[in-house]
Protein backbone atom coordinates (compact mmCIF):
# COMPACT_ATOMS: atom_id res chain seq x y z
CA UNK A 1 0.00 0.00 0.00
CA UNK A 2 2.81 2.40 1.27
CA UNK A 3 4.28 1.50 -2.43
CA UNK A 4 1.26 2.37 -4.33
CA UNK A 5 0.67 5.92 -2.42
CA UNK A 6 4.20 6.64 -2.93
CA UNK A 7 3.50 6.00 -7.16
CA UNK A 8 0.80 8.11 -6.86
CA UNK A 9 2.89 10.76 -5.32
CA UNK A 10 5.32 10.68 -8.08
CA UNK A 11 2.93 10.24 -10.73
CA UNK A 12 1.21 13.40 -10.13
CA UNK A 13 4.50 15.59 -8.79
CA UNK A 14 4.77 18.62 -10.89
CA UNK A 15 1.28 18.63 -12.39
CA UNK A 16 -0.13 22.18 -10.02
CA UNK A 17 -0.18 25.12 -13.13
CA UNK A 18 0.88 27.56 -9.90
CA UNK A 19 4.20 29.36 -10.95
CA UNK A 20 7.12 27.92 -9.76
CA UNK A 21 8.60 31.44 -9.37
CA UNK A 22 6.06 33.27 -7.50
CA UNK A 23 8.83 36.32 -7.59
CA UNK A 24 9.15 36.53 -11.35
CA UNK A 25 5.69 35.78 -12.10
CA UNK A 26 4.35 38.77 -9.79
CA UNK A 27 7.31 41.06 -11.26
CA UNK A 28 5.58 40.28 -15.09
CA UNK A 29 2.41 40.33 -13.53
CA UNK A 30 2.91 44.03 -12.84
CA UNK A 31 4.38 44.72 -16.18
CA UNK A 32 0.94 43.72 -18.10
CA UNK A 33 -1.19 45.61 -15.54
CA UNK A 34 1.14 48.53 -15.64
CA UNK A 35 1.14 48.42 -19.54
CA UNK A 36 -2.76 47.43 -19.23
CA UNK A 37 -2.88 50.94 -17.92
CA UNK A 38 -0.21 52.87 -20.02
CA UNK A 39 -2.89 51.62 -22.73
CA UNK A 40 -5.75 52.89 -21.65
CA UNK A 41 -4.09 56.35 -20.61
CA UNK A 42 -2.72 56.81 -24.18
CA UNK A 43 -5.69 55.84 -25.85
CA UNK A 44 -5.27 58.87 -28.50
CA UNK A 45 -1.89 58.25 -29.73
CA UNK A 46 -2.66 54.81 -31.45
CA UNK A 47 -4.94 54.31 -34.62
CA UNK A 48 -8.66 53.73 -33.79
CA UNK A 49 -8.21 50.41 -35.81
CA UNK A 50 -6.28 49.08 -38.08
CA UNK A 51 -5.61 46.41 -40.70
CA UNK A 52 -4.41 42.80 -39.92
CA UNK A 53 -1.26 41.69 -41.53
CA UNK A 54 -0.93 39.17 -43.47
CA UNK A 55 1.89 37.36 -41.46
CA UNK A 56 0.24 38.40 -38.24
CA UNK A 57 -3.26 36.18 -39.06
CA UNK A 58 -0.82 33.32 -40.11
CA UNK A 59 0.27 33.57 -36.73
CA UNK A 60 -2.84 32.75 -35.07
CA UNK A 61 -3.05 29.57 -37.71
CA UNK A 62 0.08 27.73 -35.68
CA UNK A 63 -0.67 24.38 -34.52
CA UNK A 64 -1.71 23.00 -31.08
CA UNK A 65 0.63 23.81 -28.34
CA UNK A 66 1.98 20.23 -27.33
CA UNK A 67 4.73 21.64 -25.10
CA UNK A 68 4.50 24.56 -22.55
CA UNK A 69 5.81 28.20 -23.81
CA UNK A 70 7.56 30.89 -21.11
CA UNK A 71 4.71 33.29 -20.32
CA UNK A 72 7.08 36.39 -21.31
CA UNK A 73 6.85 34.60 -24.59
CA UNK A 74 3.26 34.57 -24.69
CA UNK A 75 2.80 38.19 -23.45
CA UNK A 76 5.42 39.05 -26.00
CA UNK A 77 3.20 37.71 -28.55
CA UNK A 78 -0.28 39.05 -27.33
CA UNK A 79 1.35 42.62 -27.39
CA UNK A 80 2.60 42.50 -30.88
CA UNK A 81 0.07 40.31 -32.58
CA UNK A 82 -3.14 40.70 -30.81
CA UNK A 83 -3.77 43.77 -28.67
CA UNK A 84 -2.52 46.47 -31.38
CA UNK A 85 -5.69 44.77 -33.74
CA UNK A 86 -8.49 44.73 -31.57
CA UNK A 87 -11.75 45.97 -32.31
CA UNK A 88 -10.44 49.51 -31.38
CA UNK A 89 -13.93 50.49 -28.87
CA UNK A 90 -11.55 51.71 -26.58
CA UNK A 91 -10.52 54.30 -28.48
CA UNK A 92 -12.71 57.77 -28.30
CA UNK A 93 -13.13 57.77 -32.00
CA UNK A 94 -14.88 54.82 -32.54
CA UNK A 95 -17.93 55.25 -33.43
CA UNK A 96 -18.99 52.68 -35.82
CA UNK A 97 -21.18 49.98 -33.34
CA UNK A 98 -23.02 50.44 -29.92
CA UNK A 99 -20.15 49.27 -28.32
CA UNK A 100 -19.09 50.77 -24.93
CA UNK A 101 -15.20 52.10 -24.04
CA UNK A 102 -14.62 49.74 -20.67
CA UNK A 103 -13.06 51.92 -17.87
CA UNK A 104 -10.06 50.90 -15.73
CA UNK A 105 -11.97 50.17 -13.11
CA UNK A 106 -14.00 47.55 -14.73
CA UNK A 107 -10.34 46.19 -16.31
CA UNK A 108 -9.63 46.05 -12.42
CA UNK A 109 -12.62 44.29 -11.19
CA UNK A 110 -12.51 41.71 -14.17
CA UNK A 111 -8.98 40.39 -13.06
CA UNK A 112 -10.37 40.55 -9.07
CA UNK A 113 -13.36 38.03 -11.05
CA UNK A 114 -10.87 36.19 -12.66
CA UNK A 115 -8.91 35.74 -9.23
CA UNK A 116 -11.66 34.34 -7.15
CA UNK A 117 -12.83 31.65 -10.36
CA UNK A 118 -16.55 31.65 -9.03
CA UNK A 119 -19.01 29.70 -10.94
CA UNK A 120 -22.41 31.76 -10.11
CA UNK A 121 -24.76 28.93 -11.34
CA UNK A 122 -25.89 28.68 -7.43
CA UNK A 123 -24.72 27.82 -3.64
CA UNK A 124 -24.38 30.12 -1.09
CA UNK A 125 -21.47 32.65 -1.50
CA UNK A 126 -21.16 36.20 -1.90
CA UNK A 127 -20.92 36.32 -5.56
CA UNK A 128 -24.48 35.25 -5.43
CA UNK A 129 -25.39 38.34 -2.90
CA UNK A 130 -23.49 40.83 -5.31
CA UNK A 131 -25.43 39.75 -8.56
CA UNK A 132 -28.35 39.85 -6.25
CA UNK A 133 -28.04 43.23 -5.18
CA UNK A 134 -27.73 44.51 -8.58
CA UNK A 135 -30.78 43.05 -9.28
CA UNK A 136 -32.61 45.07 -6.52
CA UNK A 137 -30.88 48.15 -7.84
CA UNK A 138 -32.41 47.57 -11.35
CA UNK A 139 -35.41 47.14 -9.71
CA UNK A 140 -35.22 50.36 -7.72
CA UNK A 141 -34.54 52.35 -11.17
CA UNK A 142 -36.67 50.75 -13.19
CA UNK A 143 -39.69 50.58 -10.64
CA UNK A 144 -40.56 47.04 -10.64
CA UNK A 145 -42.05 45.39 -7.66
CA UNK A 146 -39.92 43.92 -5.14
CA UNK A 147 -41.09 40.22 -6.95
CA UNK A 148 -38.72 41.62 -9.59
CA UNK A 149 -36.02 38.57 -10.52
CA UNK A 150 -33.15 39.52 -12.59
CA UNK A 151 -29.78 37.76 -14.14
CA UNK A 152 -26.29 38.30 -16.13
CA UNK A 153 -26.15 37.11 -19.81
CA UNK A 154 -24.00 37.37 -22.19
CA UNK A 155 -25.12 39.80 -24.24
CA UNK A 156 -29.05 41.62 -24.98
CA UNK A 157 -29.96 38.99 -27.71
CA UNK A 158 -29.36 36.35 -25.45
CA UNK A 159 -31.62 38.21 -23.09
CA UNK A 160 -34.38 38.89 -25.66
CA UNK A 161 -34.57 35.32 -26.40
CA UNK A 162 -34.80 34.44 -22.50
CA UNK A 163 -37.61 36.67 -22.69
CA UNK A 164 -39.04 35.04 -25.46
CA UNK A 165 -39.15 31.54 -23.52
CA UNK A 166 -40.54 33.34 -20.21
CA UNK A 167 -43.31 34.72 -22.66
CA UNK A 168 -43.76 31.36 -24.49
CA UNK A 169 -43.85 29.91 -21.33
CA UNK A 170 -45.97 32.30 -19.63
CA UNK A 171 -48.64 31.56 -22.62
CA UNK A 172 -48.29 27.71 -22.87
CA UNK A 173 -48.18 26.83 -19.59
CA UNK A 174 -45.07 25.03 -17.87
CA UNK A 175 -46.17 21.45 -19.32
CA UNK A 176 -44.76 22.93 -22.31
CA UNK A 177 -41.37 22.65 -21.38
CA UNK A 178 -42.08 19.00 -21.18
CA UNK A 179 -44.45 18.12 -23.78
CA UNK A 180 -43.06 20.87 -26.79
CA UNK A 181 -44.90 23.72 -27.94
CA UNK A 182 -47.34 21.67 -30.36
CA UNK A 183 -50.40 23.04 -31.79
CA UNK A 184 -51.40 25.57 -29.28
CA UNK A 185 -47.24 27.12 -30.35
CA UNK A 186 -48.12 26.99 -33.66
CA UNK A 187 -50.58 29.41 -33.32
CA UNK A 188 -48.80 32.07 -31.15
CA UNK A 189 -47.55 35.13 -32.67
CA UNK A 190 -45.08 38.02 -31.79
CA UNK A 191 -44.91 41.37 -32.66
CA UNK A 192 -41.77 44.26 -33.07
CA UNK A 193 -41.43 47.12 -35.08
CA UNK A 194 -39.60 46.52 -38.74
CA UNK A 195 -36.37 48.54 -36.99
CA UNK A 196 -36.26 46.05 -33.83
CA UNK A 197 -32.90 44.09 -33.70
CA UNK A 198 -32.52 40.89 -35.85
CA UNK A 199 -32.26 38.99 -32.67
CA UNK A 200 -35.66 38.90 -31.89
CA UNK A 201 -36.03 36.52 -34.84
CA UNK A 202 -33.35 34.86 -34.26
CA UNK A 203 -34.74 34.36 -30.39
CA UNK A 204 -38.27 33.74 -32.55
CA UNK A 205 -36.24 30.74 -34.27
CA UNK A 206 -34.31 29.28 -31.51
CA UNK A 207 -37.32 29.05 -29.38
CA UNK A 208 -39.23 26.90 -31.82
CA UNK A 209 -41.47 29.07 -32.91
CA UNK A 210 -40.83 30.19 -36.70
CA UNK A 211 -39.16 33.64 -37.91
CA UNK A 212 -42.60 33.64 -39.67
CA UNK A 213 -44.45 33.78 -36.00
CA UNK A 214 -42.79 37.29 -35.87
CA UNK A 215 -45.13 40.38 -37.30
CA UNK A 216 -42.57 43.25 -38.34
CA UNK A 217 -45.08 46.65 -38.01
CA UNK A 218 -44.50 49.36 -40.01
CA UNK A 219 -42.74 52.31 -38.27
CA UNK A 220 -44.08 56.18 -38.08
CA UNK A 221 -41.76 59.11 -39.56
CA UNK A 222 -39.96 59.13 -36.23
CA UNK A 223 -38.93 55.34 -37.21
CA UNK A 224 -41.36 54.20 -34.00
CA UNK A 225 -43.68 51.72 -34.01
CA UNK A 226 -47.07 52.39 -35.45
CA UNK A 227 -49.08 51.57 -32.41
CA UNK A 228 -52.33 51.70 -34.74
CA UNK A 229 -50.68 49.23 -37.41
CA UNK A 230 -49.70 46.88 -34.37
CA UNK A 231 -53.42 47.14 -33.16
CA UNK A 232 -54.80 46.41 -36.61
CA UNK A 233 -52.64 43.16 -36.95
CA UNK A 234 -53.02 42.38 -33.46
CA UNK A 235 -57.08 42.05 -34.39
CA UNK A 236 -56.26 40.66 -37.48
CA UNK A 237 -54.55 37.53 -36.36
CA UNK A 238 -56.87 36.83 -33.26
CA UNK A 239 -59.72 36.80 -36.25
CA UNK A 240 -58.64 34.37 -37.82
CA UNK A 241 -57.49 32.11 -34.81
CA UNK A 242 -53.82 32.94 -33.99
CA UNK A 243 -52.92 33.57 -30.36
CA UNK A 244 -50.82 36.93 -29.85
CA UNK A 245 -48.44 36.50 -26.85
CA UNK A 246 -45.62 39.39 -27.37
CA UNK A 247 -44.55 42.59 -28.62
CA UNK A 248 -41.62 43.98 -28.24
CA UNK A 249 -40.77 47.04 -28.38
CA UNK A 250 -37.04 48.97 -28.47
CA UNK A 251 -35.92 51.63 -26.50
CA UNK A 252 -33.15 52.71 -28.62
CA UNK A 253 -33.17 50.59 -32.31
CA UNK A 254 -30.31 49.76 -33.64
CA UNK A 255 -30.22 52.25 -36.47
CA UNK A 256 -30.72 55.61 -35.25
CA UNK A 257 -31.86 54.56 -32.05
CA UNK A 258 -35.61 55.66 -31.49
CA UNK A 259 -37.71 55.22 -28.32
CA UNK A 260 -40.84 53.32 -29.13
CA UNK A 261 -43.71 54.94 -27.22
CA UNK A 262 -43.51 52.81 -24.30
CA UNK A 263 -46.65 54.03 -22.85
CA UNK A 264 -48.95 53.02 -25.54
CA UNK A 265 -47.79 49.78 -26.41
CA UNK A 266 -48.16 48.83 -22.63
CA UNK A 267 -51.79 50.07 -23.00
CA UNK A 268 -52.37 48.09 -25.70
CA UNK A 269 -50.64 44.76 -24.50
CA UNK A 270 -52.45 45.21 -20.74
CA UNK A 271 -55.47 45.68 -22.93
CA UNK A 272 -54.75 42.32 -24.57
CA UNK A 273 -53.39 40.62 -21.85
CA UNK A 274 -49.83 40.34 -23.99
CA UNK A 275 -46.84 39.80 -22.46
CA UNK A 276 -44.97 43.29 -23.18
CA UNK A 277 -41.28 42.83 -23.15
CA UNK A 278 -38.56 45.98 -24.14
CA UNK A 279 -35.28 45.58 -26.02
CA UNK A 280 -33.39 48.16 -24.29
CA UNK A 281 -29.75 46.82 -25.38
CA UNK A 282 -28.37 50.64 -24.82
CA UNK A 283 -31.33 52.26 -24.12
CA UNK A 284 -32.86 51.23 -21.25
CA UNK A 285 -29.50 53.06 -19.06
CA UNK A 286 -30.93 56.15 -20.37
CA UNK A 287 -32.94 55.81 -17.13
CA UNK A 288 -29.82 56.81 -15.13
CA UNK A 289 -30.08 60.58 -16.72
CA UNK A 290 -32.79 62.66 -15.33
CA UNK A 291 -32.58 64.82 -18.79
CA UNK A 292 -33.00 61.16 -21.00
CA UNK A 293 -35.36 59.29 -18.35
CA UNK A 294 -38.73 60.78 -19.59
CA UNK A 295 -37.95 59.69 -22.99
CA UNK A 296 -38.44 55.69 -21.27
CA UNK A 297 -41.60 56.89 -19.95
CA UNK A 298 -43.83 53.43 -19.70
CA UNK A 299 -41.02 51.08 -19.54
CA UNK A 300 -42.01 50.72 -15.83
CA UNK A 301 -44.67 49.14 -17.09
CA UNK A 302 -43.02 46.68 -19.34
CA UNK A 303 -42.82 42.50 -17.93
CA UNK A 304 -39.61 41.92 -19.57
CA UNK A 305 -36.28 44.43 -20.21
CA UNK A 306 -33.12 43.33 -21.91
CA UNK A 307 -29.80 45.60 -21.74
CA UNK A 308 -26.35 46.07 -21.28
CA UNK A 309 -24.22 47.12 -19.11
CA UNK A 310 -21.49 46.80 -21.47
CA UNK A 311 -23.12 49.54 -23.81
CA UNK A 312 -24.01 52.62 -22.29
CA UNK A 313 -23.01 51.27 -18.75
CA UNK A 314 -19.19 51.23 -19.73
CA UNK A 315 -18.42 47.70 -17.97
CA UNK A 316 -16.27 45.63 -20.12
CA UNK A 317 -17.50 42.85 -22.51
CA UNK A 318 -19.81 41.13 -21.50
CA UNK A 319 -22.46 42.04 -19.41
CA UNK A 320 -25.83 41.68 -20.45
CA UNK A 321 -28.92 41.70 -18.35
CA UNK A 322 -32.49 40.33 -18.00
CA UNK A 323 -34.80 41.77 -15.46
CA UNK A 324 -38.50 40.11 -15.24
CA UNK A 325 -41.55 42.11 -13.28
CA UNK A 326 -42.70 38.66 -12.03
CA UNK A 327 -40.33 36.41 -11.18
CA UNK A 328 -42.15 33.33 -10.17
CA UNK A 329 -42.53 33.30 -14.21
CA UNK A 330 -39.30 33.62 -14.60
CA UNK A 331 -38.34 30.68 -12.55
CA UNK A 332 -40.78 28.82 -14.14
CA UNK A 333 -39.45 29.22 -17.49
CA UNK A 334 -36.27 27.28 -16.68
CA UNK A 335 -36.12 26.10 -13.37
CA UNK A 336 -34.85 22.20 -13.69
CA UNK A 337 -34.76 19.92 -10.53
CA UNK A 338 -31.88 17.40 -10.67
CA UNK A 339 -30.30 15.95 -7.22
CA UNK A 340 -26.66 17.12 -8.10
CA UNK A 341 -28.66 20.74 -8.04
CA UNK A 342 -30.39 19.28 -4.20
CA UNK A 343 -30.57 22.67 -2.04
CA UNK A 344 -29.85 22.43 1.55
CA UNK A 345 -30.71 24.21 5.08
CA UNK A 346 -27.49 24.84 5.70
CA UNK A 347 -23.47 24.79 4.32
CA UNK A 348 -22.38 25.58 0.75
CA UNK A 349 -25.66 24.09 -1.17
CA UNK A 350 -28.30 26.58 0.92
CA UNK A 351 -30.41 28.84 -0.89
CA UNK A 352 -33.61 27.70 -2.19
CA UNK A 353 -33.18 29.81 -5.64
CA UNK A 354 -30.48 29.59 -7.42
CA UNK A 355 -29.26 31.84 -10.38
CA UNK A 356 -29.54 29.27 -12.67
CA UNK A 357 -33.37 28.81 -11.93
CA UNK A 358 -33.58 31.82 -14.24
CA UNK A 359 -31.67 30.94 -17.18
CA UNK A 360 -30.01 28.33 -19.21
CA UNK A 361 -26.60 28.11 -17.69
CA UNK A 362 -25.43 26.50 -14.76
CA UNK A 363 -21.87 27.39 -15.36
CA UNK A 364 -21.53 31.01 -14.68
CA UNK A 365 -19.00 33.70 -14.49
CA UNK A 366 -18.89 36.76 -11.82
CA UNK A 367 -20.10 39.16 -14.66
CA UNK A 368 -21.58 41.20 -11.66
CA UNK A 369 -18.47 41.76 -10.04
CA UNK A 370 -17.38 44.53 -12.55
CA UNK A 371 -20.30 45.96 -13.07
CA UNK A 372 -20.93 46.58 -9.21
CA UNK A 373 -17.57 47.96 -9.42
CA UNK A 374 -18.27 50.03 -12.18
CA UNK A 375 -21.91 51.93 -10.45
CA UNK A 376 -19.91 51.81 -6.96
CA UNK A 377 -17.47 54.20 -7.71
CA UNK A 378 -18.54 56.32 -10.77
CA UNK A 379 -22.36 55.76 -9.08
CA UNK A 380 -25.79 56.72 -11.73
CA UNK A 381 -25.46 60.07 -11.68
CA UNK A 382 -21.91 60.48 -12.96
CA UNK A 383 -22.83 57.79 -15.43
CA UNK A 384 -25.94 59.07 -16.62
CA UNK A 385 -23.97 61.97 -17.35
CA UNK A 386 -21.56 60.55 -19.77
CA UNK A 387 -24.98 59.02 -21.19
CA UNK A 388 -26.70 62.27 -21.43
CA UNK A 389 -22.92 64.12 -22.79
CA UNK A 390 -23.06 61.06 -25.53
CA UNK A 391 -26.32 62.46 -27.22
CA UNK A 392 -24.95 66.50 -26.68
CA UNK A 393 -21.95 65.21 -29.11
CA UNK A 394 -24.23 63.41 -31.37
CA UNK A 395 -26.15 66.68 -31.54
CA UNK A 396 -22.98 68.31 -32.29
CA UNK A 397 -22.22 66.07 -35.51
CA UNK A 398 -25.64 66.21 -36.76
CA UNK A 399 -25.32 69.97 -36.75
CA UNK A 400 -21.88 69.88 -38.57
CA UNK A 401 -23.77 67.82 -41.24
CA UNK A 402 -26.70 70.17 -41.73
CA UNK A 403 -23.89 72.88 -41.90
CA UNK A 404 -21.97 70.96 -44.49
CA UNK A 405 -23.29 71.39 -48.45
CA UNK A 406 -21.10 68.34 -49.17
CA UNK A 407 -23.03 65.74 -46.24
CA UNK A 408 -26.73 64.67 -46.05
CA UNK A 409 -28.06 63.77 -42.79
CA UNK A 410 -30.44 60.95 -43.32
CA UNK A 411 -32.45 60.65 -40.19
CA UNK A 412 -33.76 62.67 -36.65
CA UNK A 413 -31.21 62.27 -34.28
CA UNK A 414 -32.80 60.62 -31.37
CA UNK A 415 -30.38 59.59 -28.68
CA UNK A 416 -26.60 59.27 -29.76
CA UNK A 417 -26.71 57.62 -33.42
CA UNK A 418 -26.38 59.52 -36.58
CA UNK A 419 -26.72 58.36 -39.90
CA UNK A 420 -25.34 60.59 -42.62
CA UNK A 421 -23.76 60.17 -46.16
CA UNK A 422 -21.84 62.22 -48.28
CA UNK A 423 -23.52 63.53 -51.19
CA UNK A 424 -22.58 60.92 -53.17
CA UNK A 425 -23.58 57.65 -54.62
CA UNK A 426 -23.73 54.65 -52.53
CA UNK A 427 -20.77 52.91 -53.93
CA UNK A 428 -18.45 56.55 -53.13
CA UNK A 429 -19.99 55.97 -48.98
CA UNK A 430 -19.18 52.90 -48.80
CA UNK A 431 -15.79 53.41 -49.84
CA UNK A 432 -15.36 56.25 -47.65
CA UNK A 433 -16.71 54.14 -44.54
CA UNK A 434 -13.44 51.85 -45.36
CA UNK A 435 -11.25 54.59 -45.98
CA UNK A 436 -11.67 56.22 -42.49
CA UNK A 437 -11.51 52.92 -41.02
CA UNK A 438 -8.55 51.70 -42.42
CA UNK A 439 -7.14 54.99 -41.84
CA UNK A 440 -7.24 54.80 -38.04
CA UNK A 441 -8.65 58.01 -37.72
CA UNK A 442 -12.04 57.20 -36.84
CA UNK A 443 -13.99 54.00 -37.28
CA UNK A 444 -17.92 54.35 -38.35
CA UNK A 445 -20.39 51.66 -39.13
CA UNK A 446 -22.89 51.88 -42.12
CA UNK A 447 -26.45 50.81 -42.59
CA UNK A 448 -29.40 51.42 -44.96
CA UNK A 449 -31.85 53.94 -44.65
CA UNK A 450 -35.24 54.26 -47.28
CA UNK A 451 -32.87 52.51 -49.87
CA UNK A 452 -29.96 54.73 -49.25
CA UNK A 453 -25.92 53.81 -48.08
CA UNK A 454 -25.82 55.49 -44.65
CA UNK A 455 -22.92 56.38 -42.48
CA UNK A 456 -23.49 55.52 -39.03
CA UNK A 457 -22.26 57.35 -36.03
CA UNK A 458 -22.95 55.78 -32.73
CA UNK A 459 -21.16 58.08 -30.38
CA UNK A 460 -21.41 55.64 -26.66
CA UNK A 461 -17.58 55.91 -25.74
CA UNK A 462 -17.38 57.86 -22.86
CA UNK A 463 -14.19 59.54 -23.81
CA UNK A 464 -15.63 60.98 -27.13
CA UNK A 465 -15.24 64.41 -27.27
CA UNK A 466 -15.90 67.16 -29.92
CA UNK A 467 -12.04 66.83 -31.64
CA UNK A 468 -13.31 63.08 -31.96
CA UNK A 469 -16.50 64.47 -33.80
CA UNK A 470 -14.60 67.14 -36.06
CA UNK A 471 -11.81 64.21 -37.16
CA UNK A 472 -14.55 62.24 -38.34
CA UNK A 473 -16.54 64.89 -40.09
CA UNK A 474 -12.98 65.82 -41.97
CA UNK A 475 -11.91 61.79 -42.39
CA UNK A 476 -15.71 61.58 -44.31
CA UNK A 477 -15.26 65.44 -46.16
CA UNK A 478 -11.62 64.29 -47.71
CA UNK A 479 -12.26 61.15 -48.28
CA UNK A 480 -15.34 61.62 -50.23
CA UNK A 481 -13.69 64.39 -52.08
CA UNK A 482 -11.26 61.80 -53.24
CA UNK A 483 -13.27 59.62 -53.86
CA UNK A 484 -15.76 61.41 -55.61
CA UNK A 485 -13.07 62.22 -58.55
CA UNK A 486 -12.15 58.92 -58.74
CA UNK A 487 -14.48 56.13 -60.65
CA UNK A 488 -15.19 53.66 -58.33
CA UNK A 489 -16.06 50.14 -58.54
CA UNK A 490 -18.91 48.83 -57.49
CA UNK A 491 -18.42 45.13 -55.41
CA UNK A 492 -21.58 43.63 -54.91
CA UNK A 493 -21.82 43.25 -51.26
CA UNK A 494 -23.41 39.39 -49.59
CA UNK A 495 -26.63 38.89 -49.01
CA UNK A 496 -27.71 39.57 -45.78
CA UNK A 497 -29.00 36.98 -43.54
CA UNK A 498 -32.70 36.84 -43.08
CA UNK A 499 -34.05 39.29 -40.36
Amino acid sequence: MNEIIRSTRVAVAGTSLDPQDWSTFRALAHRMLDEAIDGIAGVRARPVWQPIPDEVRASARAGVPRQPTDLAEVYREFTEHVAPYATGNVHPGFMGWVHGGGTAVGMLAEMLAAGLNANLGGRDHMPIEIERQIVDWMRNLFGFPAGASGIFVTGTSMANLMAVLVARTSALGALARQHGVGNDGALLTAYASKAAHGCISRAMDIAGLGTDALRKIDVDADHRIDVAALRAQIAADREVGFKPFLVTASAGTVDIGAIDDLKAVAALCREEGIWFHVDGAFGALAILSPELAPLLDGIELADSIALDFHKWGQVPYDAGFLLVRDGERHRQAFAQPAAYLQREARGLAAGCVWPCDFGPDLSRGFRALKTWFTLRTFGTDRLGAAIARSCALAKYLEARVLAEPRLELLAPVNLNIVCFRYRADDAVNREIVADVQESGIAAPSSTALDGKFAIRAAIVNHRTDETDIDALVSAVLRFGARRNSERVIEVEAPPLAAQ
